[in-house]
């Protein structure tokens, strides 16, 4: 039984202008929205004009550092009929408190909780050779975004000459979580570090991120000196590297894998230096029920060692235990997110396995790389 159909595949080619392009046109009415959302979302002490200044700001640091990522973003501005600057405004998670890259369509809740911000909330869930059946690496992921996101979802394969072959799940033309052929796998949580600073967006930089060929390059992407904020960014390669990064604008701190190979992360910081950076300490106690109910489920799971497979990490993906803050999270009074899209990744097969809404009851796609 499913409620959601499949995810669309896109397939773009060329320079980085010219997928920005194709990636415009296919996605001009997630893009249009996400521009409406930035003209009619008031954030609290500025207007209009000083959040577009603000975007002008961390647009000219990246033009700097990534002038190949603002040509993708402009093309697929201009294909869309939209004002790059304000496209590169709903890029900038920071500036927002309701993300304009989240705006959604569908019916949404008239209850005061369904209306407030709903930032994206993940789980990711890994195990290393150690645990798995094959001993290859597995790296599983749900992704919540507010109400109506998940008719949204897209998944891309890009094509850059110069650069490796890319497989992303996101909203429009924004990367959730990707992978590359030269082994990479990059997923992660969205974080609320309270040291945000004008720099590179997060969002942003996940393009970047995937360019690159080797663990050690991914996550020198990922700690930019110049960067904007972080995410806590979860890369895996296929030579079996992982290595997973709760970062903050200023600093961050390397997590590893246990002692038995597995390894759970959520919406909060749990490396004792970081938690000093937390932003949103009530989010922070939520996501925290979801990471333990994770850690705890692949402990079990890999009590034999080689015991984890595909198949049991797509069962705990649907787990409903502690709901609403499950690892499986469905629409519910009150509640202004859901499960938009779930993916599993056999990350030395190069294989994803990947589906539009809930784990528990939806249709799996299969992604392999050449």
């Amino acid at each position: 039984m499913t409620t959601a159909g499949l995810i669309p595949v896109l397939r773009v080619e060329g320079s980085h202008r010219e997928v920005g392009e194709q990636v415009g046109r296919a996605t001009a009415d997630t893009i249009r929205r996400s521009v409406e959302a930035v003209r009619e979302t008031p954030q609290p002490g500025r207007s209009f004009a000083d959040q577009m200044a603000l975007a002008e700001a961390y647009r000219a640091v990246t033009a700097q550092a990534l002038p190949w990522l603002i040509d993708e973003l402009d093309g697929a501005a201009v294909a869309a009929g939209v004002d790059p600057i304000e496209l590169f405004a709903a890029s900038v998670e920071e500036i927002w408190a309701q993300r304009p890259s989240q705006a959604a369509i569908g019916p949404r809740s008239s209850s005061p909780e369904a209306t407030s911000p709903a930032p994206g909330r993940c789980s990711d869930l890994l195990a290393t050779a150690s645990a798995t059946a094959d001993g290859h690496t597995l790296v599983a992921h749900t992704n919540d975004l507010p109400l109506g996101t998940e008719a949204e979802v897209v998944a891309i394969e890009w094509h850059v000459p110069g650069d490796p072959v890319v497989f992303s799940l996101g909203v429009g033309p924004w990367i959730s979580v990707g992978w590359n052929d030269a082994g990479l796998s990059l997923t992660g949580d969205e974080l609320r570090p309270n040291d945000e600073r004008i720099g590179v967006p997060r969002l942003l930089m996940v393009r970047e991120q995937l360019t690159k060929r080797t663990l050690a390059d991914a996550v020198a992407a990922a700690l930019r000196p110049d960067r904007a904020s972080s995410y806590n960014t979860l890369l895996a390669h296929r030579d079996g590297g992982v290595v997973e990064i709760e970062g903050s604008a200023t600093d961050a701190e390397i997590l590893a894998p246990d002692t038995d190979g597995t390894l759970a992360h959520t919406n909060h910081y749990v490396a004792p230096r970081m938690e000093g950076y937390e932003g949103d300490p009530a989010q922070a106690r939520r996501s925290a029920i979801r990471y333990q109910r994770a850690r705890d489920l692949l402990r079990q799971a890999a009590r034999e060692p080689g015991s984890v497979s595909p198949e049991v990490l797509r069962t705990l993906l649907s787990d409903h235990a502690n709901a609403p803050e499950s690892l499986c999270r469905h629409a519910a009074p009150g509640e202004s997110s859901k499960t938009v899209f779930w993916c599993i990744a056999d990350v030395h097969a190069g294989r994803i396995v990947f589906g539009r809404g809930n784990p528990c009851i939806s249709i799996a796609q299969t992604y392999t790389f050449a």
